[in-house]
Protein backbone atom coordinates (compact mmCIF):
# COMPACT_ATOMS: atom_id res chain seq x y z
CA UNK A 1 0.00 0.00 0.00
CA UNK A 2 1.29 3.43 -1.26
CA UNK A 3 2.03 6.24 0.98
CA UNK A 4 -0.46 8.18 0.04
CA UNK A 5 -3.27 5.62 1.06
CA UNK A 6 -1.54 5.30 4.29
CA UNK A 7 -1.76 9.36 4.78
CA UNK A 8 -5.69 9.04 3.87
CA UNK A 9 -6.39 6.50 6.15
CA UNK A 10 -4.50 7.88 9.36
CA UNK A 11 -6.49 11.15 8.55
CA UNK A 12 -9.58 9.58 8.20
CA UNK A 13 -9.05 7.82 11.90
CA UNK A 14 -7.66 11.40 13.12
CA UNK A 15 -10.73 13.39 12.10
CA UNK A 16 -12.91 10.57 13.54
CA UNK A 17 -11.46 10.85 16.91
CA UNK A 18 -11.55 14.65 16.84
CA UNK A 19 -15.41 14.97 15.62
CA UNK A 20 -16.31 12.23 17.75
CA UNK A 21 -17.68 10.09 14.22
CA UNK A 22 -17.31 6.55 13.42
CA UNK A 23 -15.93 4.85 10.40
CA UNK A 24 -16.35 1.86 7.80
CA UNK A 25 -12.86 -0.81 8.94
CA UNK A 26 -9.96 -0.28 7.16
CA UNK A 27 -9.88 -3.53 6.35
CA UNK A 28 -12.99 -2.95 4.43
CA UNK A 29 -11.04 -1.41 1.94
CA UNK A 30 -8.20 -3.22 2.33
CA UNK A 31 -9.03 -6.61 3.63
CA UNK A 32 -5.12 -7.91 3.34
CA UNK A 33 -3.71 -5.06 5.31
CA UNK A 34 -0.53 -6.21 6.77
CA UNK A 35 0.67 -5.60 10.40
CA UNK A 36 3.63 -3.29 9.22
CA UNK A 37 1.44 -0.81 7.51
CA UNK A 38 -1.33 -0.62 10.68
CA UNK A 39 1.55 0.38 12.83
CA UNK A 40 2.69 2.76 10.04
CA UNK A 41 -0.89 4.48 10.14
CA UNK A 42 -0.47 4.50 14.11
CA UNK A 43 2.48 6.37 13.82
CA UNK A 44 1.37 9.02 11.91
CA UNK A 45 -1.46 9.86 13.85
CA UNK A 46 1.28 9.65 16.96
CA UNK A 47 3.30 11.74 15.02
CA UNK A 48 0.31 14.62 14.44
CA UNK A 49 -0.50 14.38 18.24
CA UNK A 50 2.86 15.05 19.25
CA UNK A 51 3.28 17.91 16.61
CA UNK A 52 -0.04 19.26 18.28
CA UNK A 53 1.79 19.79 21.79
CA UNK A 54 0.89 16.14 23.65
CA UNK A 55 3.35 13.69 24.94
CA UNK A 56 3.98 10.66 24.97
CA UNK A 57 3.86 8.66 28.54
CA UNK A 58 3.84 5.60 27.86
CA UNK A 59 2.00 2.33 25.73
CA UNK A 60 -0.59 -0.02 25.86
CA UNK A 61 -0.64 -3.68 25.54
CA UNK A 62 -3.45 -4.71 24.04
CA UNK A 63 -4.88 -8.58 22.80
CA UNK A 64 -3.09 -10.43 25.73
CA UNK A 65 -5.90 -13.13 26.16
CA UNK A 66 -5.79 -16.42 24.24
CA UNK A 67 -9.39 -15.63 23.18
CA UNK A 68 -9.15 -12.73 21.80
CA UNK A 69 -5.71 -13.45 19.66
CA UNK A 70 -7.78 -16.39 18.18
CA UNK A 71 -11.16 -14.29 17.61
CA UNK A 72 -8.68 -12.19 15.69
CA UNK A 73 -6.35 -15.22 14.12
CA UNK A 74 -2.92 -13.47 15.81
CA UNK A 75 -0.16 -15.22 17.52
CA UNK A 76 0.90 -12.06 19.79
CA UNK A 77 -0.55 -9.01 21.34
CA UNK A 78 -0.64 -5.37 19.73
CA UNK A 79 0.36 -2.09 21.43
CA UNK A 80 -0.83 1.52 21.08
CA UNK A 81 0.63 4.83 22.67
CA UNK A 82 -0.10 6.70 25.54
CA UNK A 83 -0.57 10.08 25.62
CA UNK A 84 -0.19 12.93 29.07
CA UNK A 85 -3.88 14.33 27.34
CA UNK A 86 -5.35 10.75 28.28
CA UNK A 87 -4.58 10.65 31.58
CA UNK A 88 -7.04 10.51 34.42
CA UNK A 89 -6.02 9.90 38.29
CA UNK A 90 -8.74 8.04 40.15
CA UNK A 91 -11.58 9.79 41.28
CA UNK A 92 -12.07 11.63 37.98
CA UNK A 93 -15.16 12.44 36.37
CA UNK A 94 -14.28 11.48 32.61
CA UNK A 95 -14.33 13.94 29.99
CA UNK A 96 -12.48 12.68 27.46
CA UNK A 97 -13.93 12.67 24.46
CA UNK A 98 -15.17 9.14 23.77
CA UNK A 99 -17.52 7.79 20.93
CA UNK A 100 -18.43 3.84 22.01
CA UNK A 101 -16.29 3.39 25.14
CA UNK A 102 -15.36 0.19 27.16
CA UNK A 103 -13.58 -0.56 30.35
CA UNK A 104 -10.98 -2.99 31.14
CA UNK A 105 -9.53 -3.78 34.79
CA UNK A 106 -5.62 -3.73 34.27
CA UNK A 107 -2.12 -3.85 36.43
CA UNK A 108 0.06 -0.63 35.44
CA UNK A 109 3.59 -0.78 35.48
CA UNK A 110 6.45 1.95 36.30
CA UNK A 111 9.57 2.02 34.94
CA UNK A 112 12.66 3.13 37.14
CA UNK A 113 15.00 2.63 33.84
CA UNK A 114 15.24 2.26 30.30
CA UNK A 115 14.07 -1.34 29.28
CA UNK A 116 15.90 -2.25 25.94
CA UNK A 117 15.00 -5.31 23.73
CA UNK A 118 15.78 -7.21 22.38
CA UNK A 119 15.82 -10.60 24.49
CA UNK A 120 14.17 -9.01 27.42
CA UNK A 121 12.69 -11.45 29.47
CA UNK A 122 10.03 -11.41 32.94
CA UNK A 123 13.08 -10.91 35.30
CA UNK A 124 14.46 -8.18 33.18
CA UNK A 125 10.66 -6.46 33.38
CA UNK A 126 10.66 -7.15 37.55
CA UNK A 127 14.43 -5.81 37.61
CA UNK A 128 13.71 -2.29 35.09
CA UNK A 129 10.06 -1.55 37.48
CA UNK A 130 9.38 0.77 39.97
CA UNK A 131 6.83 -0.05 40.81
CA UNK A 132 2.79 -1.63 39.93
CA UNK A 133 -0.98 -0.32 40.40
CA UNK A 134 -4.18 -0.64 39.39
CA UNK A 135 -5.64 0.84 36.58
CA UNK A 136 -8.64 1.03 34.44
CA UNK A 137 -8.54 1.36 30.51
CA UNK A 138 -11.30 3.19 28.66
CA UNK A 139 -10.97 1.57 25.56
CA UNK A 140 -12.91 3.07 22.41
CA UNK A 141 -12.87 3.03 18.68
CA UNK A 142 -13.35 4.75 15.81
CA UNK A 143 -14.58 1.78 13.38
CA UNK A 144 -18.01 1.41 13.81
CA UNK A 145 -19.58 -0.68 15.79
CA UNK A 146 -16.46 -2.28 17.22
CA UNK A 147 -16.20 -4.00 13.90
CA UNK A 148 -12.93 -4.39 14.29
CA UNK A 149 -10.23 -6.43 12.58
CA UNK A 150 -6.04 -6.42 13.94
CA UNK A 151 -5.46 -4.01 11.25
CA UNK A 152 -8.24 -1.53 11.94
CA UNK A 153 -7.48 -2.17 15.97
CA UNK A 154 -3.87 -1.86 15.78
CA UNK A 155 -3.93 1.58 13.14
CA UNK A 156 -6.37 2.99 15.38
CA UNK A 157 -4.04 3.36 18.34
CA UNK A 158 -4.77 -0.33 19.28
CA UNK A 159 -8.73 1.31 19.91
CA UNK A 160 -7.49 3.41 22.91
CA UNK A 161 -9.35 6.03 24.38
CA UNK A 162 -8.24 7.68 27.87
CA UNK A 163 -7.00 5.46 31.62
CA UNK A 164 -7.49 5.89 35.18
CA UNK A 165 -4.38 5.13 37.75
CA UNK A 166 -4.63 4.14 41.29
CA UNK A 167 -3.43 6.62 43.89
CA UNK A 168 -1.89 3.44 45.45
CA UNK A 169 1.30 1.85 43.96
CA UNK A 170 3.32 -1.14 45.38
CA UNK A 171 7.36 -1.86 44.65
CA UNK A 172 7.34 -5.01 42.50
CA UNK A 173 8.83 -7.03 44.42
CA UNK A 174 5.74 -6.91 47.12
CA UNK A 175 3.24 -7.62 44.49
CA UNK A 176 2.76 -11.21 43.24
CA UNK A 177 1.33 -9.95 39.89
CA UNK A 178 0.10 -13.24 38.83
CA UNK A 179 -2.30 -13.98 41.55
CA UNK A 180 -3.68 -11.00 42.00
CA UNK A 181 -7.60 -11.01 41.72
CA UNK A 182 -9.30 -7.87 40.36
CA UNK A 183 -13.15 -7.16 41.19
CA UNK A 184 -14.41 -4.83 38.31
CA UNK A 185 -17.76 -3.18 39.90
CA UNK A 186 -20.57 -0.59 37.44
CA UNK A 187 -22.90 1.42 39.68
CA UNK A 188 -22.16 -0.97 42.54
CA UNK A 189 -22.50 -4.21 40.88
CA UNK A 190 -20.07 -6.86 39.91
CA UNK A 191 -19.70 -6.62 36.33
CA UNK A 192 -16.04 -8.78 35.80
CA UNK A 193 -13.74 -10.64 37.84
CA UNK A 194 -10.33 -11.84 36.64
CA UNK A 195 -6.62 -12.22 37.87
CA UNK A 196 -2.96 -11.32 36.78
CA UNK A 197 -2.20 -14.49 35.15
CA UNK A 198 -4.88 -13.54 32.36
CA UNK A 199 -2.38 -11.83 30.59
CA UNK A 200 -0.54 -13.98 28.90
CA UNK A 201 0.05 -15.98 31.77
CA UNK A 202 1.93 -13.35 33.50
CA UNK A 203 1.19 -9.50 32.84
CA UNK A 204 5.75 -8.83 32.96
CA UNK A 205 5.57 -11.39 30.10
CA UNK A 206 3.10 -8.88 28.39
CA UNK A 207 5.83 -5.69 29.33
CA UNK A 208 8.96 -8.36 28.13
CA UNK A 209 6.79 -8.87 24.18
CA UNK A 210 6.11 -5.09 24.36
CA UNK A 211 10.19 -3.74 24.96
CA UNK A 212 11.22 -7.03 22.29
CA UNK A 213 8.51 -6.18 19.52
CA UNK A 214 9.56 -2.26 20.42
CA UNK A 215 13.03 -3.05 19.96
CA UNK A 216 12.71 -4.49 16.11
CA UNK A 217 11.20 -0.73 15.31
CA UNK A 218 13.89 0.98 16.90
CA UNK A 219 12.27 2.38 20.10
CA UNK A 220 13.02 1.65 23.64
CA UNK A 221 10.63 1.72 26.24
CA UNK A 222 11.80 4.67 28.92
CA UNK A 223 12.52 5.12 32.65
CA UNK A 224 9.19 6.55 33.79
CA UNK A 225 7.11 5.22 31.14
CA UNK A 226 3.75 4.24 32.49
CA UNK A 227 2.77 0.71 30.95
CA UNK A 228 -1.07 -0.61 30.60
CA UNK A 229 0.13 -4.70 30.35
CA UNK A 230 -3.20 -5.64 29.32
CA UNK A 231 -6.66 -6.95 30.57
CA UNK A 232 -6.92 -9.40 32.93
CA UNK A 233 -11.19 -9.50 31.70
CA UNK A 234 -13.23 -8.99 29.10
CA UNK A 235 -14.61 -5.24 28.14
CA UNK A 236 -17.55 -3.77 29.67
CA UNK A 237 -19.43 -1.01 28.00
CA UNK A 238 -20.23 1.95 29.94
CA UNK A 239 -22.76 5.25 29.57
CA UNK A 240 -22.33 8.78 30.72
CA UNK A 241 -23.28 8.85 33.95
CA UNK A 242 -21.60 5.60 35.00
CA UNK A 243 -19.42 4.91 37.99
CA UNK A 244 -16.55 2.00 37.57
CA UNK A 245 -14.97 0.77 40.67
CA UNK A 246 -12.16 -1.87 41.00
CA UNK A 247 -10.37 -3.43 43.21
CA UNK A 248 -7.15 -5.72 42.95
CA UNK A 249 -6.80 -6.35 46.66
CA UNK A 250 -3.69 -5.71 48.66
CA UNK A 251 -2.55 -3.76 45.39
CA UNK A 252 -5.39 -1.05 45.94
CA UNK A 253 -8.52 0.48 43.82
CA UNK A 254 -9.30 2.60 41.55
CA UNK A 255 -12.72 5.17 40.57
CA UNK A 256 -13.61 6.86 37.95
CA UNK A 257 -17.06 8.37 37.13
CA UNK A 258 -18.12 8.80 33.29
CA UNK A 259 -19.39 12.05 32.68
CA UNK A 260 -22.69 12.38 32.10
Amino acid sequence: MGDNRTAEFAEKLYLAERNLSVIAPLTSEVPDMSMETAYGIQMLNVEKKLGNGDRVVGHKIGLTSKPMQTMLGVGEPDFGHLFTSMHYQSGDVIDYPLIQPKVEPELAFILKEDLAGPNIGIQDVLRATRFVLPAIEVIDSRVADWKIKLADTIADNASSGCFVLSDTVTAIEHANITTAGAVMKINGEVAETGAGAAVIGNPALAVAWLANKLSSLGTTLRAGDIILSGAVSKAVPVQPGDHVSLSFGRLGRVDLTMKA
